[in-house]
């Protein structure tokens, strides 16, 4: 099966702050915009920010492996040389994470580098890699 691109709509707060967070801390390619949204080019899919004064945030959280993680969150399985740029990128940007780039479940299946952090309309992402992306649904 050849992976296609996922299309994904989030509403944001602030379509300037979007902007910058997505095309200049992400480095997101900018397309289309209009008054009332932008898309981007995340790693090769089309995430949208729609602006909706008032939203974003979690809904709640759930524990995994230590952790209180997000409860919704978005984010792309990425190289463990590409997580790491990216995790270098966000300090350097003085990002604040909601858990630190850290692995997660060392020594068992499924082993991962992971980060979270927000958007600044309080959207949560999670960005993580594999050792091996065998161990993406391993059990």
């Amino acid at each position: 099966m050849t992976i296609r691109p996922f299309h994904l709509a989030f509403p944001v707060n602030d379509l300037s702050a979007a902007r910058a967070f997505y095309g200049g801390v992400l480095g997101c390619a900018e397309g289309r915009s209009s008054a009332e949204w932008i898309d981007f080019n995340f790693y090769g899919h089309q995430i949208v920010t729609h602006l909706v004064p008032g939203s974003g945030g979690d809904a709640g959280s759930n524990p995994v492996d230590g952790h209180g993680v997000p409860v919704p969150h978005f984010g792309v399985v990425l190289t463990m040389e590409d997580w790491q740029i990216l995790a270098d990128r966000l300090r350097a940007a003085g990002t604040i994470f909601d858990i630190e780039p850290t692995i997660r479940f060392k020594g068992k299946p499924g082993e991962q580098a992971t980060m979270f952090f927000r958007d600044p309309s309080g959207n949560a992402l999670e960005m993580k890699a594999f050792a091996s992306d065998d161990m993406l649904f391993a059990r």
